[in-house]
């Protein structure tokens, strides 16, 4: 056996499967988003990966990072052999933390992306050409009612569990606001309540470089050359975001590219540089400069701290039968661990189960991405202390 299905086999990975897509919202039964417009019709692509019990109680739905998509684990069937699995394949599988062989895992990839589900690289049906910046705003409470929709459609009337870090934290939170009788089981990881002045700035600049980009010609690129550099430039400023200064010291320190001398010009010099510039040029093959806009905006107005009614806030969901976990990590500046304890605080003053975890690891943002025994362990344990898991 040859190619990615042995790799999968021989790796106990989740397998090889098929990128899937739900659509609905048809006109004139458009999808009306929090800010009034209305969006229609809608698809969302997703990928599933284990069996769906015969009482439909297993489900784990992963909610995934502002730039990650619904491949979350395995291998598509036409991958060329060496072709690297989904982005969480750690995670999921068979004996993992998300165990296959007992959990029916679900990603989709959220609303505003570019990897299948409607953003605003689709095509607008009213004009035939693609949104740009016609598309409308979304909210993170937009996402998770597009992944509700996607649930009801599978059947599927109770998770065992939602997960996810970062921006996937915050749809991991804002589901137990707004379903909190789906969910039996959440676990928010390296994320927030509401973004820092901090989070809102590094956005920001991101925003601005694609912006600046002559290309960009305000979100109407998609039949012209499309602002690469201003895109690549965000990825780089978001990536140092991700890491951590010792994680950067290790693997780069000051050392050269060339390692004879300086270029007394701007060329590349040290590692780092030539690191960032090859993270730019390889994001811009795969990600939308305009989801990235709309994106880190809805992360930016997400906000379970302060928010207007009737949108539901941690307050409201006192008494729920929700089991939290709550995980951080030591070296994450972006979303540093007094953040997760403020989750942690703001649950416990609604008389919820909680239980938080700091995991020592000097990778920074990014470390729940990275394969770590301990996080699985914990993921594992934690669900399995679920009430008829």
């Amino acid at each position: 056996m040859t190619g990615p299905a042995a790799t999968a086999s021989e790796a106990g990975s989740a397998g090889v499967g098929d990128r899937r897509f739900f659509t609905w919202a048809e006109p004139p039964d458009e999808f009306i988003l929090e800010n009034g417009a209305s969006l229609g019709p809608v698809t969302i692509a997703y990928e599933t990966w284990g069996e769906l019990s015969p009482r439909r109680d297993n489900a784990v739905l992963v909610a995934h990072a502002f730039s990650g998509d619904s491949h979350a684990a395995g291998f598509f069937p036409d991958d060329p052999p060496g072709a690297k699995p989904g982005w969480w394949d750690f995670m999921i599988g068979p004996g993992k933390g998300l165990d296959t062989s007992r959990y029916f895992v679900i990603c989709a990839n959220m609303l505003g992306g570019c990897r299948g589900s409607t953003g605003p690289s689709s095509v607008n049906p009213e004009t035939g050409a693609p949104y740009g910046l016609t598309f409308p705003m979304m909210t993170i409470g937009d996402v998770v009612r597009t992944q509700k929709r996607l649930l009801d459609h599978l059947g599927i009337s109770k998770l065992h569990g939602v997960i996810g870090g970062s921006v996937g934290g915050m749809q991991v939170l804002e589901w137990c606001v707004r379903y909190p009788d789906m969910v039996r089981a959440a676990i928010p990881i390296a994320t927030t309540l509401r973004h820092s002045a901090l989070a809102i700035a590094f956005n920001e600049i991101a925003r601005q470089a694609i912006m600046a980009d002559p290309n960009w010609h305000r979100g109407n690129y998609y039949d012209g050359q499309s602002p690469d550099l201003g895109l690549a430039v965000a990825r780089m400023v978001g990536h140092v975001t991700y890491l951590s200064d010792e994680a950067m010291r290790r693997k780069f320190g000051r050392r050269l590219q060339n390692k004879q001398s300086f270029s007394y010009g701007f060329d590349v010099d040290f590692q780092v540089e030539s690191y960032l510039r090859y993270q730019g040029s390889k994001f811009v093959q795969r990600f939308d400069a305009n989801s990235l806009l709309y994106i880190t905006k809805a992360a930016d107005y997400f906000d379970l701290a302060q928010r207007e009614p009737p949108a539901p806030t941690l307050a409201d969901i006192g008494g729920v039968a929700i089991k939290f976990l709550v995980i951080s990590y030591s070296s994450d500046w972006l979303y540093p661990t007094y953040q997760a304890k403020e989750i942690v605080r703001a649950l416990k003053r609604s008389g919820l189960n909680v239980s938080s975890c700091e995991i020592e690891a000097d990778l920074g943002h990014d470390a729940f991405l990275v394969d770590d025994p301990r996080l699985s362990r914990l993921v594992a344990g934690f669900l399995d202390g679920i009430d008829g898991a």
